[in-house]
C-alpha cells in the first residue's frame, strides 16, 4: 500500500504515453525515500529527462524538506520530481500546493528566495480531479501541535559573560539548548550542516526534550544565515541557544559561544538546578 494513497482524489489524470519509463528512485534523492514507493517515472513532472538532472535539481530542495515547514512538503515535491510509477501521472492538487506554499514560502524568503514560478499552484488540477490532496483537517487533532520556529534576525554571538549574567537570562527564558554545529561536504558543494542538540532545560511543561531538540534544529535550518555566521570553518563549534516560546512561536534571544576553556556556561547550567529567580 503506497503512502500516497491517503492523499488521492478520484477522476482523470495525465496520460503517460509511451515516452516515460519506470526507474528506481536513486539513493541521492534522500527526501523521496520515505514517501511509500521506490520507483518513479522519468521524464518527471518538472520536465527533467535524465536522472543526473533530476538528482541535481531536486538536491536544492532537500534543505526545505529538512526544515519540516509543512507536513506534506516532501510528498508535494516528490510527486513532481519523482512521480509514482502508475498508469497515469498523479499530480499534486492545487490545494496541496497552496497549503505547502503558505507554510514554506516564508522559509524560502528567509533564505532570500521567492516561491518559484515553476511551482505556481495554478498549474495544478483542482481537487475534483485525480490528484494528491492534503489530508483531512482531522489529521491535526491526531498529532501534537508543537511551537513553530520562525524567520528572525540572528542574535549576536556572545563570547564574554559571567555565569551570574547567564542565570539572569535563564530566568527570563523558556529553554536553553546546547548545539554542536559542523559543516559537511555534499556532492554538489552546497553548504550543509550536522546539528547535534542537547537540552539543558525547558520550562514549557508539555514539551518533551526530543521535541525541543527537533524545534531548535528546525530553527537553525530556517535561519541558515545564523548557522553560517556561527560556523565559519569546518571545525565543530558549540553554542548555547537560549530563548522563549511565545504564542506558539520559538524565538532565540541569546547565543553563547561554549568554549572548552570557559567554565562560565558550565557553571551557569550546573547552578541553574538550584537557582531561585528573583
Amino acid at each position: 500500500v503506497f503512502a500516497v494513497n491517503g492523499f488521492l482524489r478520484v477522476a482523470t489524470a495525465l496520460d503517460i504515453g509511451l515516452s516515460t519509463k519506470c526507474v528506481v528512485i536513486p539513493k541521492e534523492m534522500g527526501m523521496c525515500h520515505k514517501i511509500g514507493y521506490s520507483e518513479m517515472r522519468l521524464p518527471n513532472l518538472m520536465g527533467h529527462t535524465s536522472m543526473a538532472e533530476v538528482i541535481q535539481k531536486s538536491s536544492t530542495w532537500q534543505h526545505l524538506v529538512n526544515t519540516d515547514c509543512h507536513p506534506h512538503v516532501g510528498t508535494f515535491l516528490c510527486s513532481l520530481f519523482a512521480p509514482i510509477c502508475l498508469d497515469t501521472f498523479i499530480q499534486p492538487c492545487r490545494s496541496m500546493c497552496a497549503a505547502v506554499r503558505a507554510s514554506c514560502a516564508p522559509v524560502l524568503l528567509c533564505q532570500g528566495q521567492p516561491w518559484p514560478a515553476s511551482l505556481d499552484c495554478d498549474r495544478f488540477p483542482g481537487d475534483e480531479d485525480t490528484c494528491l490532496a492534503p489530508l483531512s483537517k482531522d489529521y491535526k487533532h491526531l498529532h501534537k501541535v508543537l511551537p513553530k520556529p520562525t524567520c528572525q534576525t540572528c542574535p549576536a554571538v556572545e563570547e564574554f559573560f559571567t555565569h551570574k549574567r547567564v542565570l539572569e537570562v535563564f530566568c527570563d527564558s523558556n529553554f536553553a539548548v546546547k548545539v554542536k554545529l559542523s559543516k559537511k561536504r555534499t556532492a554538489f558543494e552546497d553548504q550543509e550542516y550536522n546539528i547535534d542538540c542537547q537540552v539543558e532545560f525547558i520550562t514549557q511543561g508539555s514539551l518533551l526534550p526530543y521535541e525541543t531538540q527537533s524545534m531548535i534544529q528546525q530553527w537553525l535550518l530556517i535561519n541558515e544565515k545564523c548557522i553560517e555566521r556561527m560556523s565559519p570553518t569546518h571545525r565543530p563549534m558549540v553554542y548555547l541557544l537560549v530563548g522563549n516560546i511565545e504564542e506558539g512561536i520559538i524565538l532565540v534571544k541569546q547565543v553563547y559561544r561554549w568554549q572548552r576553556k570557559d567554565s562560565q556556561l558550565t557553571l551557569a547550567t550546573q547552578k541553574w538546578r538550584q537557582h531561585k529567580c528573583l
